[in-house]
């Protein structure tokens, strides 16, 4: 499915959450047991386009476009915060019904569900998680290795300037090592690119990389939670990202033993677009 036949067929939701009211994208598919699917950054749930077509067959999935992404609203001088964008999906989970849910993550949505499962470890949480399959995120801030620009989006100096001229190009380039080969890069930057710029969204880049400020000061909540949830867990990991690849899945394997861990070798940060057949046959088994 295009990014347009994406967009077209999805839906525009109000939600109340944060103290406001915002209009967030919305994609469902298929039917059966739900299921969730929650993107990363800087892109939408269009990343999950390729692998829904075998999830749909048994599930019903609901993929938002998070706050600040993608077709959803994208405020300017906007604190965006992980903490909100878990407020973003109990708030879908309420406005569609759901009591139970499994939940798919990748890349900045690892946090969020990570917050979600510290909420229901609280007993703060009114959906049951079924199971959490993540896949490649920095799940450990301590190692996780930000690409030079994400770094400098982050400097209070540095991160509105490159906000102003960022453009394709430029988000390209920055793509470049998170990805395996050249032809998926050529492939999908160009929706990437799409999801970000939408509604000038790319003019908060520095605003929406503030995610890596919140793993850093959430970090104990966040990581003990994973580890001692009795939520199953599964990672579907591309072992060649530079950012949360290899030495990320080490630290899982470490740190939950008995959780299984796909490793895809010759993928890279963007399992959803690199290996969509293998992801989607992992998410299944």
């Amino acid at each position: 499915m295009t990014i347009d036949e994406w967009w077209e067929s999805g839906e525009r939701v109000t939600l109340s959450f944060g103290g406001a009211e915002r209009s967030v994208f919305v994609q469902r598919l298929g039917g059966g047991d739900p299921m969730t699917l929650v993107h990363g950054f800087p892109s939408s749930s269009h990343d999950w386009a390729l692998v829904v077509p075998a999830l749909a067959e048994g599930h019903a999935l609901l993929l938002p476009d998070l706050l600040g992404f993608g077709a959803s609203d994208k405020p300017a001088d906007h604190t965006y915060s992980i903490h909100e964008q878990a407020d973003l999906v109990e708030a879908l989970w309420a406005a569609e019904g759901i009591t139970r849910t499994r939940l798919v993550a990748h890349d900045y949505g690892v946090s969020v569900a990570q917050e979600l499962l510290a909420r229901r470890a609280d007993g703060a949480l009114g959906v049951d998680l079924v199971r959490v399959d993540f896949l490649n995120g920095g799940l450990y801030p301590d190692i996780h290795r930000p690409e030079p620009v994400q770094t400098a989006l982050l400097d209070p100096v540095q991160g509105p300037q490159i906000s102003a001229i960022i453009n394709e190009e430029l988000i390209t380039g920055a793509l470049a090592p998170t990805f395996a080969t050249e032809a998926d890069l050529a492939a999908h930057a160009g929706d990437i690119w799409r999801s970000l710029e939408r509604y000038d969204g790319h003019r908060n880049a520095h605003l929406l990389i503030r995610y890596i400020s919140d793993r850093q000061q959430h970090a104990e909540r966040w990581t003990s939670v994973l580890e001692r949830t009795d939520v199953p867990l599964r990672f579907v990991w591309g072992m060649l990202d530079p950012i949360s690849g290899a030495h990320m899945a080490e630290r899982i394997r470490e740190r939950l033993p008995d959780a299984p861990l796909v490793a895809l070798e010759d993928v890279a940060h963007w399992p959803p677009l690199e290996a969509p057949d293998r992801v989607a046959a992992a998410l299944l088994a």
